[in-house]
């Protein structure tokens, strides 16, 4: 009798231990690329990484990834295999619209908006020269004390409003994923690894 009743605890136990397994998720750490950038802009990397998801993210197999050769014209993603097809394409795109309606790179940076901070256009889709610019615009963006989530919202649309409040929702579901947290409704994130 004694025995049955361990084997149905150990049972209990083990479906137990299934069914909270299921809620727990494992924390993505960003590529080095992302840490280095990040550190020397003293951002949080996960910030700068769940930034990149949200802007210039694709599925690659199977998983969501930041893709460097991703202008953005109008709207519209323009995925490229290379830098230099990139390159081309947001040559292109720079004779189809004006260069505030066009963005690039893994933290798709604004061809107009941000001219003061690059030469020449394709030096965006640098992913390392890209990752340090899209963390010196968070860091400006950032106050001492404000919540990170508040700062994302400003990264991609300083004036804040309704725009800036969906972006940070949605990257603040990226922002969950790779901090290996269940996805929040309302969640701050003031002090970040």
């Amino acid at each position: 009798m004694a025995a049955a009743a361990l084997t149905r605890c150990h049972t209990m136990l083990l479906l137990l231990g299934s069914v909270l397994a299921g809620f727990v998720q494992a924390q993505e750490a960003p590529p080095p690329a992302y840490q280095i950038a990040a550190q020397r802009a003293g951002i949080p990397s996960t910030v700068l990484y769940a930034v990149a998801l949200q802007e210039s993210g694709t599925r690659f197999n199977g998983r969501l990834v930041p893709w460097p050769w991703t202008p953005n014209v109008a709207g519209t993603p323009r995925r490229f295999a290379t830098r230099a097809e990139a390159c081309a394409g947001l040559h292109q795109a720079l004779r189809e619209v004006p260069p505030t309606r066009i963005d690039a790179g893994l933290g798709q940076i604004n061809l107009g908006y941000q001219r003061h901070r690059y030469e020449q256009p394709c030096e965006l889709l640098d992913p390392y020269r890209n990752l340090e610019l899209a963390a010196e615009i968070l860091r400006e963006q950032h106050a001492p004390d404000q919540d990170w989530l508040v700062t994302i919202g400003r990264y991609h649309r300083p004036a804040g409003g309704v725009p800036a409040a969906r972006y940070r929702h949605s990257v603040g579901r990226h922002l969950a994923r790779v901090l290996g947290e269940p996805v929040p409704d309302h969640t701050t994130w003031r002090a970040l690894p």
